[in-house]
């Protein structure tokens, strides 16, 4: 689920009809001033983050001036929440409260369809409004062909007590909030709390949206930038790995950066899963040997191996890594040595800098860890690769052995010379394989055509040539298999190379 921020929901809902307080976003202590200005100075800021019980956190302040509002903001704004900086804060008139209400939908899987939570009472979290005060919460599941109807809303709020005048403006205010949730396809979205006003009016004080990953694309006016459930705002390289994994449905590409901070004595690892379970585990052993993960990233379901190419490149791109270690489930359905091709093109690319240690356990692993142990000394930090037999406790204790007894050195990303002779064509992800004929010639292994895992390369007289049309191989035809690179660089001539772009990532 994408999560929305409490000022991306109040424009929801006031856009529905649904009174919120006034006020505007600000991202610097000066805006924030501004807008409490505008209020008369009385306001209250608050940081927009994914976090609950803020106030707790002491992440809301209510301010008498506008000067207070612009050092509560100064306060906030870059403060860390997590491991990762407050970006903005929401600048609101203060409000007179008379009485507190909770309202949420939620899709019950269990029921297939969504449900309608009120509770009489607000303030904290349903789940604890339930415990403490059972009489006074209530659901109901609407029909979603019909939507949530005016007497099934008055019926919900009479439940928990809800008479008279407020009955109607609530049920009313109930259904137009029923709809917004629907509307943008919101897995799970509160009002909590709703408040009735000094003057007799109800308003949402502070809301929560989360739209369903599958229906992202819907709706671009919410300018949601990674279809999946975050704390926090994407960073740089999620943004970038996000761009990789969205339109390419060729197996997982998962990249989430758990720590952008670290002091110098950290030891500090990149983190290369495949599999849930198995990375889970090989992470557990990593924090016991005292390392600091920097980024979790899965590459699981067979991914091809520039996928996993683009994600080791992401990884070894973070500002601060010390080691790479690779590992997930011992017994993996896919073919590890697309996997392992992956990689050497990533390490020869960036010309790794920091030790690594694979553990690549499943399908094809003998051959993986041939294609691993061959590139060894192909970049300055040593490489060393592992598979199902291997225990992550083995495999962790070797890096770290490897990371004390490794000094990194000056390197520069890998330059290739242009190709003399020119032959290309393009794959499905945007990349470019190129034969330099003037180097093919001489090859006598001719190991491109022979490793092309879809078999799309023959010889022509003594140089290899698609067998298929270019467009055939721009439209997947080429599974970027990275073979006619790797294999070419150790077995033959090295007179085919890959360009495979990561948009964004040089910059």
């Amino acid at each position: 689920m994408a999560r929305l921020h409490e000022h991306q929901g109040k424009t929801i809902l006031a856009a529905a009809g649904i009174r919120v307080p006034r006020g505007g976003l600000a991202s610097t202590a000066e805006e924030a001033r501004q807008q409490a200005a505008a209020l008369g100075g009385v306001a209250v800021v608050k940081a927009q983050v994914w976090v609950t019980s803020r106030a707790a956190q002491k992440l809301i302040h209510f301010v008498k001036t506008a000067d207070e509002a612009g050092d509560a903001a100064r306060m906030l704004i870059g403060q860390q929440v997590g491991h990762f900086p407050i970006e903005s804060v929401l600048v609101e008139e203060q409000i007179a409260i008379e009485r507190e209400f909770y309202v949420g939908l939620i899709v019950d899987d269990r029921l297939r369809r969504p449900v309608v939570i009120v509770s009489s009472v607000g303030g904290s979290g349903i789940e604890e409004i339930a415990l403490a005060h059972p009489d006074q919460v209530a659901q109901f599941a609407p029909d979603v062909r019909t939507g949530l109807r005016d007497f099934e809303a008055r019926d919900l709020l009479r439940r928990v007590g809800v008479r008279g005048k407020l009955l109607l403006s609530f049920s009313e205010m109930l259904v137009k909030f029923y709809a917004a949730a629907r509307n943008y396809d919101a897995r799970s979205a509160e009002i909590n709390p709703l408040v009735l006003t000094a003057d007799g009016q109800l308003m949402a004080l502070d809301c929560r949206f989360t739209i369903d990953d599958y229906a992202v694309f819907r709706h671009p006016e919410l300018g949601i930038e990674i279809a999946r459930e975050m704390d926090r705002p994407p960073t740089a390289l999620e943004r970038i790995a996000w761009q990789v994994e969205k339109d390419d449905y060729r197996g997982t590409f998962y990249f989430l950066q758990l720590e952008t901070t670290f002091e110098a004595a950290d030891r500090v690892v990149g983190f290369h899963g495949n599999g849930g379970g198995g990375s889970m585990m090989n992470m557990d052993t990593l924090l016991a040997q005292g390392f600091r993960i920097a980024n979790f990233v899965d590459t699981s379901g067979n991914p091809p191996a520039s996928k996993v190419y683009r994600a080791a490149r992401i990884i070894l791109a973070q500002p601060r890594v010390d080691a790479y270690f690779m590992g997930g489930s011992g017994v993996a359905s896919q073919e590890q040595f697309h996997s392992a091709r992956g990689l050497v093109k990533a390490f020869m690319d960036a010309q790794l800098n920091v030790p690594a240690v694979i553990r690549i356990g499943g399908n094809g692993e003998e051959q993986a860890i041939d294609i691993l142990q061959r590139a060894n000394g192909s970049f300055p930090a040593p490489l060393e690769a592992y598979g199902r037999d291997a225990t992550p406790e083995f495999c962790v204790n070797r890096l770290v052995e490897m990371v004390e007894a490794y000094t990194p050195a000056v390197v520069t990303p890998r330059e290739m010379p242009p190709a003399a002779e020119p032959y290309t064509f393009e794959t499905v992800t945007h990349g470019t394989i190129t034969f330099d004929y003037a180097v093919c010639r001489d090859c006598e292994t001719k190991a491109c055509i022979e490793s092309c895992a879809p078999q799309i390369l023959s010889l022509e007289g003594d140089v290899p040539v698609l067998n298929i049309t270019r467009e055939q191989a721009k439209r997947g035809a080429c599974i970027e298999c990275l073979a006619c690179e790797v294999e070419c660089h150790f077995r033959g001539k090295g007179g085919g190379v890959i360009q495979l772009p990561i948009p964004g990532l040089d910059a």
